[in-house]
């Protein structure tokens, strides 16, 4: 059996209901059920006696887009566990791309950046590329940074603080660095932060990181052993736009592509690229009455 959940543009929902049932139907896939959920008028619930979920995203494609959707293979419900990226995901910026404005460098730098999060370009190699290029830049630029260019995604911070009030636990796992990921998952509300340390000598970027670098593979390890901790029967989500966030994406029950770039998009089993992230909370059923103002 499988769920999918998603909220469309609710003028045509009905036409494109009914297209999408015909060519579900078409391609072996009747629908046993659609409804609107009654706590959350907005989200479309479709059940289908089936696990092809390949054809079951294409016909949500051809026929609903945009939404903002989740697909999954038993009843849905909120996770045990929630790991995020963070940089156009949790907040609408790429740190490293702001901070080199402040050297002059933005242009290569963000040139850098897409290309690795395209997947055209090893991580690893293009973040030490990326921070090679900021050495002599003030750390507290840094600072500068934060205050005037970064901001949080609208529905950040409703979402973590409405999931931890409903006793799930967040992560905030980034390929970014901790001078941002701290201020910003403390201001959103996670409680573990993971990411990649700036070397900083005489007030100074170095040009170089210190310790481990925080990968894809990071991402995913994060997600595994916080799971791990919670026990076998702890259900996890995770969301994330680019290459960097595939494994983690892949490896969690849920796994949400937040305005993703194509590989992320075709490795999530839900998107949003309709709403904002409260079309989370939507889509795991969660009652506005439960929300928690941010």
């Amino acid at each position: 059996m499988l769920i999918a959940r998603l909220i469309a543009d609710p003028a045509t929902l009905d036409t494109q209901l009914d297209a999408a049932s015909a060519a579900l139907a078409k391609a072996g896939l009747p629908l046993a059920g659609a409804q609107m959920l009654d706590h959350c008028g907005e989200v479309l619930e479709l059940m289908l006696p089936s696990d092809d979920s390949a054809t079951l995203r294409r016909v949500i494609g051809e026929h609903f887009t945009p939404s903002d959707a989740l697909i999954a293979r038993d009843a849905i419900r909120v996770p045990d566990l929630f790991v995020s990226d963070m940089d156009s995901t949790m907040i609408g910026q790429e740190c490293i791309d702001e901070l080199a404005e402040f050297a002059g460098l933005k242009a290569q730098v963000s040139a850098i950046t897409e290309r690795a999060m395209l997947g055209q370009l090893d991580f690893a190699a293009a973040l030490q590329e990326r921070v090679a290029l900021l050495e002599g830049l003030e750390e507290a630029a840094i600072t500068t940074c934060l205050e005037t260019r970064i901001t949080p995604t609208a529905g950040a911070r409703t979402l973590v603080a409405t999931l931890k009030h409903l006793g799930c636990r967040c992560v905030l796992v980034t390929g970014g660095f901790h001078h941002f990921a701290d201020p910003v998952g403390e201001t959103i509300g996670f409680e573990r932060i993971v990411g990649n340390r700036l070397a900083v000598a005489e007030g100074r970027l170095t040009g170089a990181l210190t310790g481990a670098i925080a990968d894809a593979a990071t991402k995913e390890r994060t997600l595994t052993e916080e799971l791990e901790r919670l026990g076998p029967h702890a259900l996890s989500m995770a969301a994330g736009d680019g290459a960097n966030d595939i494994l983690m994406i892949e490896a969690a029950d849920y796994g949400i592509a937040y305005r993703g770039k194509p590989a992320a998009r075709a490795a999530a089993d839900g998107w949003i690229e309709r709403g904002d992230l409260t079309s989370v909370l939507k889509l795991l059923g969660v009652p506005r009455t439960d929300w928690l103002a941010a």
